[in-house]
């Protein structure tokens, strides 16, 4: 049911205010002295009618707010000296559905409308009409009429705007915790996973090297290891996709570049090759090596240039980042969670990566991704 279709229940409550508006009505007029004339029947009719309205006063605001001051306008000019009552709740039901000034305006064209209606009616003079009509239309009834339709439009409102804030903090939620899950996984599984495939496919190597039979066991586990690698790695990409968070990856790289000049690191970045053949998975990976690499000569390198390659080939895409730091052969990158989550994500892709000084003094980080879509 849409937001806007009353529910069974609106519709008996709509139905009984209407049926109770129009007998209301009715007998209001019946206790007047109206003998059985044409315009006397046409008043009772109209009497009834404004009443009846009032059942699609949800579906239909504006249009009942029209018939009932029609109505009522009617069986003034009819010499039915009744309140209209009908417009009053019309004119709730217009401004809670948020129709004000359309209410504001009908409500000023029937305060004019009616004394001229009672003049009409012949049965009064023009004081007695103009006392007549505010009667009919008491102005401090129709204010409140309109105020309540606005509070309770504004209470709806609290309510709804209350249960979409609810509806965003709960998803935001959940979209921290498929992250945090994502970044557990990562950092417990994908390591261990990667060890496995790799020294499962080493033994491989050597084996059929030496010439040796290879176990069926050690293919078996080779082969178990290059698909929980994908299984995983399938994995994060579904609990990473979110949709709230803008991907980063070549086109962004850019900005990393910049923001190392603006550590005072003459950077340079060079792109070579077609880059919309690089997957996305391979261009995010791109972004957070170029991003850690950075980091890490501007903190710790002591350098003053570093330049960015980035070779986009036609089933790898090959990454350098190289810097005129302090380190010399012979010392040892320290180890560190950046250059482990580099490792990491590189090997999930099934690439290479190589972190080491250079004999010319600085430091390097190569990386080698596949590029080509696995199934």
């Amino acid at each position: 049911m849409s937001a806007g279709e009353p529910g069974v229940r609106a519709r008996v409550v709509d139905l009984l205010i209407a049926a109770g508006v129009a007998t209301a009505l009715l007998i209001t007029g019946l206790s007047g002295q109206h003998s059985a004339t044409g315009p006397a029947l046409l008043g009772y009719g109209l009497l009834v009618a404004g009443g009846l309205a009032l059942i699609v006063r949800r579906r239909a605001p504006v249009a009942v707010l029209a018939v009932t001051g029609l109505c009522a306008a009617g069986y003034q000019a009819a010499g039915f000296d009744v309140p209209a009552v009908a417009y009053l709740f019309a004119v709730y039901a217009a401004v809670r559905a948020g129709r004000r000034t359309v209410t504001a305006v009908a409500s000023v064209a029937l305060l004019a409308v009616l004394p001229l209606a009672a003049l009409v009616s012949g049965l009064h003079d023009t004081g007695e009409a103009f006392a007549q009509a505010r009667g009919a239309l008491e102005l401090a009834w129709l204010i409140a009429a309109g105020a309540a339709g606005e509070a309770l439009r504004q209470a709806e409102r609290r309510v709804d705007e209350a249960e979409r804030t609810r509806e965003e903090t709960a998803r935001r939620r959940a979209d921290e915790e498929r992250l945090r899950i994502a970044r557990e996984l990562h950092d417990s599984l994908t390591h261990q996973i990667s060890v496995i495939k790799v020294q499962a496919e080493a033994a491989v190597h050597v084996a059929r090297r030496r010439g040796e039979e290879v176990p069926e066991a050690l293919l078996a586990i080779q082969e178990a290891g290059r698909e929980a690698s994908r299984e995983l790695r399938a994995t994060l990409e579904a609990l990473r996709d979110d949709d709230t968070i803008p991907p980063r990856g070549l086109d962004h790289v850019g900005e990393l570049v910049d923001l190392a000049r603006g550590f005072g690191l003459d950077a340079t970045l060079t792109i070579e090759g077609r880059r919309h053949d690089v997957p996305a998975a391979v261009q995010r990976t791109v972004y957070r090596i170029v991003q850690e690499s950075l980091t890490n000569v501007a903190r710790h390198a002591d350098a003053a240039t570093a330049s960015v390659r980035i070779d986009c080939r036609a089933n790898a895409l090959v990454l350098r980042i190289d810097d005129d730091g302090k380190a010399t052969p012979g010392t040892a990158p320290t180890p560190g969670l950046g250059l482990l989550g580099m490792r990491e994500r590189v090997t999930a892709l099934g690439g290479r990566l190589r972190a080491e000084p250079r004999a010319a003094g600085g430091f390097t980080v190569q990386a080698e991704l596949p590029v080509e879509q696995r199934p």
